[in-house]
């Protein structure tokens, strides 16, 4: 089922009955019936396809499911951040974050403009914030809608994982890993982990994000994906990421095959020939800068800006263009003759590639399989 489907009161009536201990002292806590309680788990017990509760005479003992499911839930609900909030809401502006307008948000979700409109407005009032506001022609979230989003994104995240401990904890090792790709980390070191993993676990679907690390970091924040593989950054990237180490790679410098400094150079030379880089703050690009700046002298023309690696290897291909990769990146093109490796980046030039992760994660096991295949990859690389 999809996790935007629960009903909240529905969520919370469970988490209290486990608290509590019976139908009634829940009823009390979360201002619901007795019925409507004891409809709710039934409910989410129908959605999730197991039991939540043992009914016994002395009251309700959770199973273990409901134990593996509460501690999900529990973190959920602090970021939902009140149990009058519906489902119907949180799909509304869920959609209207991601589509920037109730026309997108509409396609998006599947439902009347008209109704996502006044879903997303019964959410304001329900938290007593303004989310939204017209801005001319277009509309932007306020600084509470921005912030609510993000809330409801991870939420959503943490119901997700949920799930998938309930599969894990019934036999069946289903989900998705949600993996955030940077261009090193696409062209050998991903597929060799995922193809591991399929192995092991072949009913596991794989989502994998292209971007770069300032397309990547907003959806890893938002809970929508769940890492992110390639170079690392500084410890600048905030307090609510942390970085975990896997290699320390060494870029080179490519050319056409057939360039002119195939043969040999100096300094000089690579100063005589326009380069192709990623844009300013890239790693990449902060190695390239290093690299001159232990040469000495200016910097060299970089007429063309590229973080895709396909692009640059057709534009090394059809000019006398130079750029600074890993050997990974196009080790295909070096293998057929495309290009040529004419020699590693002098001095000490080296990046840190690495997985970035929420410093508040909770990994689910499949998660924590995924990492370690992630992790035999990097050694079967090395090997």
């Amino acid at each position: 089922m999809q996790v935007d489907q629960f009903n909240i009161r529905h969520l919370a009536a469970m988490v209290a009955v486990v608290e509590q201990g019976s139908v009634s002292l829940a009823a009390r806590a979360v201002n619901l019936t007795q019925p409507a309680v004891t409809q709710g788990i039934a409910k989410l017990e129908t959605q999730l396809g197991a039991a939540l509760f043992e009914r016994r005479p002395g009251g309700m003992v959770p199973t273990p499911v409901a134990l593996r499911f509460k501690p999900r839930v529990d973190v959920a609900l602090r970021l939902i951040g009140s149990s009058r909030v519906t489902a119907t809401q949180i799909r509304a502006f869920v959609a209207l974050a991601r589509g920037g307008s109730y026309a997108a948000a509409a396609v998006q979700a599947g439902v009347a403009e008209p109704s996502l409109h006044r879903a997303v407005g019964d959410l304001g009032l329900a938290l007593g914030v303004r989310l939204a506001e017209r801005r001319g022609r277009g509309l932007m979230l306020t600084r509470a809608g921005v912030m609510l989003a993000r809330r409801l994104r991870l939420a959503l995240a943490e119901l997700r994982q949920g799930l998938e401990e309930i599969a894990e904890l019934t036999g069946k090792d289903s989900g998705r890993i949600l993996v955030g790709a940077m261009p090193l980390s696409r062209a050998r070191l991903l597929p060799l982990a995922i193809t591991s993993f399929r192995r092991d676990f072949p009913q596991v679907d794989i989502s994998v994000v292209e971007g770069s690390y300032a397309e990547l970091a907003g959806p890893l924040r938002d809970g929508e994906i769940d890492m992110m593989v390639g170079a690392l950054r500084d410890a600048s990237i905030g307090q609510d990421l942390v970085q975990r180490p896997l290699f320390e790679d060494r870029p080179t410098i490519f050319a056409r095959a057939g360039h002119p400094l195939e043969q040999g150079w100096n300094g000089d030379d690579l100063r005589r020939f326009p380069w192709i880089l990623p844009p300013e703050g890239t790693p990449l690009r902060q190695l390239w800068q290093a690299m001159f700046a232990a040469l000495g002298g200016d910097l060299p023309a970089v007429p063309i800006e590229c973080g895709s690696v396909m692009t640059v290897r057709q534009l090394l291909v059809s000019g006398d263009y130079l750029t600074l990769l890993s050997v990974d990146q196009l080790r295909v093109e070096l293998d057929n003759g495309m290009l040529a490796d004419i020699g590693p980046a002098p001095g000490e030039i080296s990046r840190t590639i690495g997985v970035t992760s929420r410093a508040d994660w909770r990994p689910t096991r499949l998660q924590q399989q995924f990492m370690a295949a992630i992790e035999q990859a990097v050694a079967t690389m090395s090997s």
